[in-house]
Protein backbone atom coordinates (compact mmCIF):
# COMPACT_ATOMS: atom_id res chain seq x y z
CA UNK A 1 0.00 0.00 0.00
CA UNK A 2 1.65 3.50 -0.91
CA UNK A 3 2.98 5.37 2.05
CA UNK A 4 3.04 9.25 1.88
CA UNK A 5 7.11 9.42 2.24
CA UNK A 6 6.86 7.20 -1.02
CA UNK A 7 5.78 11.05 -2.85
CA UNK A 8 8.90 13.02 -1.17
CA UNK A 9 11.24 14.87 -3.67
CA UNK A 10 13.94 17.19 -3.33
CA UNK A 11 13.33 20.53 -4.51
CA UNK A 12 17.16 22.04 -3.76
CA UNK A 13 20.51 20.22 -2.53
CA UNK A 14 23.99 21.70 -1.48
CA UNK A 15 26.69 20.42 0.29
CA UNK A 16 25.52 20.07 3.91
CA UNK A 17 21.36 20.70 3.21
CA UNK A 18 18.53 19.64 1.41
CA UNK A 19 15.13 21.29 0.81
CA UNK A 20 12.31 18.34 0.46
CA UNK A 21 9.02 18.75 -0.55
CA UNK A 22 7.11 16.95 2.32
CA UNK A 23 3.67 15.67 1.23
CA UNK A 24 0.59 15.70 3.25
CA UNK A 25 0.39 12.84 5.73
CA UNK A 26 3.97 12.64 6.12
CA UNK A 27 5.77 12.44 9.55
CA UNK A 28 8.54 15.30 9.90
CA UNK A 29 10.38 12.78 11.95
CA UNK A 30 9.53 9.07 13.25
CA UNK A 31 6.61 8.63 15.71
CA UNK A 32 6.03 6.19 18.57
CA UNK A 33 5.32 2.66 17.20
CA UNK A 34 6.60 0.71 14.17
CA UNK A 35 3.22 2.25 12.55
CA UNK A 36 5.19 5.50 12.59
CA UNK A 37 8.11 4.54 12.16
CA UNK A 38 8.84 5.87 8.37
CA UNK A 39 9.36 9.77 8.65
CA UNK A 40 10.71 12.47 6.32
CA UNK A 41 13.87 11.93 8.37
CA UNK A 42 14.22 8.09 8.01
CA UNK A 43 13.75 8.58 4.20
CA UNK A 44 16.52 10.55 4.00
CA UNK A 45 18.57 8.76 6.13
CA UNK A 46 17.71 5.99 3.64
CA UNK A 47 18.39 7.98 0.60
CA UNK A 48 21.46 9.88 1.35
CA UNK A 49 23.58 7.36 3.68
CA UNK A 50 26.09 9.22 3.54
CA UNK A 51 24.39 12.38 6.10
CA UNK A 52 25.86 12.74 9.37
CA UNK A 53 24.67 13.53 13.10
CA UNK A 54 21.14 15.34 13.39
CA UNK A 55 18.62 16.29 10.51
CA UNK A 56 15.93 17.88 11.30
CA UNK A 57 16.40 21.83 11.65
CA UNK A 58 12.64 22.16 11.82
CA UNK A 59 9.68 20.55 11.20
CA UNK A 60 5.97 20.78 9.78
CA UNK A 61 2.70 19.25 10.63
CA UNK A 62 2.07 15.46 9.58
CA UNK A 63 -1.25 17.15 7.91
CA UNK A 64 0.59 20.12 6.09
CA UNK A 65 2.54 20.23 3.14
CA UNK A 66 5.81 21.74 1.37
CA UNK A 67 9.15 22.93 1.72
CA UNK A 68 11.05 20.49 4.90
CA UNK A 69 14.70 21.85 5.34
CA UNK A 70 17.00 18.93 6.14
CA UNK A 71 21.00 19.07 7.80
CA UNK A 72 22.96 16.02 5.70
CA UNK A 73 26.30 16.84 8.40
CA UNK A 74 26.51 18.44 12.13
CA UNK A 75 28.07 21.68 11.45
CA UNK A 76 25.00 22.62 9.04
CA UNK A 77 22.52 21.23 11.22
CA UNK A 78 23.79 23.89 13.83
CA UNK A 79 24.13 26.21 11.73
CA UNK A 80 20.86 26.11 9.78
CA UNK A 81 19.07 25.34 13.77
CA UNK A 82 20.24 28.63 15.25
CA UNK A 83 18.79 30.24 12.08
CA UNK A 84 15.27 29.49 12.94
CA UNK A 85 15.41 29.61 16.86
CA UNK A 86 16.98 33.34 16.08
CA UNK A 87 14.13 34.03 13.45
CA UNK A 88 16.55 34.64 10.24
CA UNK A 89 14.44 32.89 8.00
CA UNK A 90 11.66 34.00 5.99
CA UNK A 91 8.81 32.10 5.85
CA UNK A 92 5.54 31.62 4.02
CA UNK A 93 2.58 29.50 3.66
CA UNK A 94 -0.36 29.08 1.10
CA UNK A 95 -3.38 28.53 3.08
CA UNK A 96 -7.22 27.79 2.33
CA UNK A 97 -9.70 28.68 5.01
CA UNK A 98 -13.34 29.04 5.67
CA UNK A 99 -15.73 32.13 4.78
CA UNK A 100 -14.52 35.49 3.48
CA UNK A 101 -11.87 36.88 5.41
CA UNK A 102 -13.56 40.98 6.20
CA UNK A 103 -10.10 42.72 5.86
CA UNK A 104 -7.26 41.96 3.08
CA UNK A 105 -4.29 41.82 5.39
CA UNK A 106 -3.53 42.18 8.86
CA UNK A 107 -1.67 40.73 12.06
CA UNK A 108 -3.11 37.84 15.00
CA UNK A 109 -1.79 38.21 17.83
CA UNK A 110 -2.90 35.38 20.11
CA UNK A 111 -0.73 33.68 22.67
CA UNK A 112 -1.08 30.61 22.27
CA UNK A 113 0.15 27.07 24.81
CA UNK A 114 -0.96 23.34 24.90
CA UNK A 115 -4.03 21.65 25.97
CA UNK A 116 -2.43 19.86 29.20
CA UNK A 117 -5.35 17.70 28.73
CA UNK A 118 -5.66 17.14 25.18
CA UNK A 119 -2.09 16.95 23.52
CA UNK A 120 -1.07 17.77 20.47
CA UNK A 121 -4.03 20.35 20.91
CA UNK A 122 -3.27 23.92 21.63
CA UNK A 123 -5.28 26.41 22.35
CA UNK A 124 -5.29 30.58 23.11
CA UNK A 125 -4.48 31.72 26.15
CA UNK A 126 -4.06 35.19 27.41
CA UNK A 127 -2.87 34.76 30.95
CA UNK A 128 -0.41 31.93 30.13
CA UNK A 129 0.15 31.02 26.60
CA UNK A 130 3.62 32.39 24.75
CA UNK A 131 3.36 35.16 22.01
CA UNK A 132 2.69 34.01 18.94
CA UNK A 133 2.16 36.80 15.78
CA UNK A 134 1.02 35.81 12.22
CA UNK A 135 0.74 38.31 9.13
CA UNK A 136 -2.40 37.62 6.88
CA UNK A 137 -2.57 38.43 2.88
CA UNK A 138 -5.94 37.48 0.85
CA UNK A 139 -4.65 36.15 -2.28
CA UNK A 140 -7.97 35.69 -3.68
CA UNK A 141 -11.74 35.07 -3.05
CA UNK A 142 -13.36 31.96 -3.51
CA UNK A 143 -16.89 30.80 -3.13
CA UNK A 144 -17.10 30.68 0.96
CA UNK A 145 -13.24 30.41 1.29
CA UNK A 146 -10.50 32.39 1.05
CA UNK A 147 -6.85 31.87 0.00
CA UNK A 148 -4.00 33.64 2.13
CA UNK A 149 -0.69 34.08 2.43
CA UNK A 150 0.37 32.90 5.92
CA UNK A 151 3.88 34.45 7.39
CA UNK A 152 4.42 33.23 10.93
CA UNK A 153 6.68 35.68 12.62
CA UNK A 154 7.39 33.16 15.64
CA UNK A 155 7.17 29.75 15.57
CA UNK A 156 4.75 28.00 17.94
CA UNK A 157 2.91 24.58 17.36
CA UNK A 158 0.05 24.65 15.37
CA UNK A 159 0.26 28.32 15.18
CA UNK A 160 -1.11 29.28 11.87
CA UNK A 161 -4.07 25.83 12.58
CA UNK A 162 -4.89 27.89 15.73
CA UNK A 163 -5.17 31.15 14.52
CA UNK A 164 -6.93 30.86 11.73
CA UNK A 165 -9.55 28.88 13.76
CA UNK A 166 -9.65 31.38 16.70
CA UNK A 167 -10.86 34.13 14.55
CA UNK A 168 -13.57 32.07 12.81
CA UNK A 169 -11.59 31.29 9.81
CA UNK A 170 -10.49 27.62 10.07
CA UNK A 171 -8.16 26.20 7.84
CA UNK A 172 -10.05 23.99 5.19
CA UNK A 173 -9.24 20.37 6.13
CA UNK A 174 -8.45 21.17 9.49
CA UNK A 175 -9.53 17.56 11.73
CA UNK A 176 -8.46 19.62 15.10
CA UNK A 177 -9.27 23.12 15.02
CA UNK A 178 -11.70 23.32 12.33
CA UNK A 179 -15.41 21.55 11.37
CA UNK A 180 -14.11 18.28 10.76
CA UNK A 181 -13.18 18.04 13.94
CA UNK A 182 -16.60 18.21 15.51
CA UNK A 183 -17.87 16.17 12.31
CA UNK A 184 -15.52 13.18 13.20
CA UNK A 185 -16.26 13.33 16.93
CA UNK A 186 -19.78 12.90 15.58
CA UNK A 187 -19.01 10.39 13.38
CA UNK A 188 -17.40 8.55 16.41
CA UNK A 189 -19.92 8.89 18.33
CA UNK A 190 -22.38 6.98 15.81
CA UNK A 191 -20.19 4.40 15.10
CA UNK A 192 -20.04 3.52 18.89
CA UNK A 193 -24.05 2.74 18.81
CA UNK A 194 -23.76 1.55 15.04
CA UNK A 195 -20.98 -0.32 14.32
CA UNK A 196 -22.24 -0.14 9.96
CA UNK A 197 -21.94 3.75 11.10
CA UNK A 198 -19.21 5.70 8.77
CA UNK A 199 -17.00 8.15 9.59
CA UNK A 200 -16.81 11.23 7.25
CA UNK A 201 -13.40 11.72 5.33
CA UNK A 202 -12.63 15.72 5.74
CA UNK A 203 -10.60 17.36 2.95
CA UNK A 204 -6.83 17.40 3.35
CA UNK A 205 -5.52 20.34 5.55
CA UNK A 206 -5.19 23.24 2.81
CA UNK A 207 -2.01 24.37 4.43
CA UNK A 208 1.26 24.33 2.52
CA UNK A 209 4.96 25.83 3.20
CA UNK A 210 5.29 27.48 -0.20
CA UNK A 211 8.64 29.37 0.68
CA UNK A 212 11.69 29.81 2.71
CA UNK A 213 14.58 31.61 2.43
CA UNK A 214 17.89 31.04 4.82
CA UNK A 215 21.59 31.25 5.00
CA UNK A 216 23.27 28.58 2.91
CA UNK A 217 25.87 27.37 6.34
CA UNK A 218 28.93 26.93 4.07
CA UNK A 219 28.69 29.82 1.42
CA UNK A 220 26.64 32.71 3.61
CA UNK A 221 24.90 33.25 0.33
CA UNK A 222 20.58 33.61 1.52
CA UNK A 223 19.15 30.86 -0.54
CA UNK A 224 15.23 30.92 -1.68
CA UNK A 225 13.16 27.68 -1.90
CA UNK A 226 9.90 27.73 -3.86
CA UNK A 227 7.26 25.49 -3.82
CA UNK A 228 3.55 25.83 -5.34
CA UNK A 229 0.85 24.59 -3.82
CA UNK A 230 -0.97 21.56 -5.01
CA UNK A 231 -4.18 22.55 -3.97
Amino acid sequence: MPHPTDNITVIARADGWLALNKPAGALSVPGKGPANARSCASWVRDHFPDATGPITVHRLDMDTSGILLVALNPVAHRELSMQFERRETEKEYIAVVYGHMPTERGEISLPIRPDISRRPYQIVDHAHGSPSQTVYQVLAYEPDRTRLALTPITGRTHQLRVHCAAIGHAIVGDVLYGPEAEANAEADVRQESDATGENPRAERLLLHACRLVFTDPLTGQRVEVRSPPPF
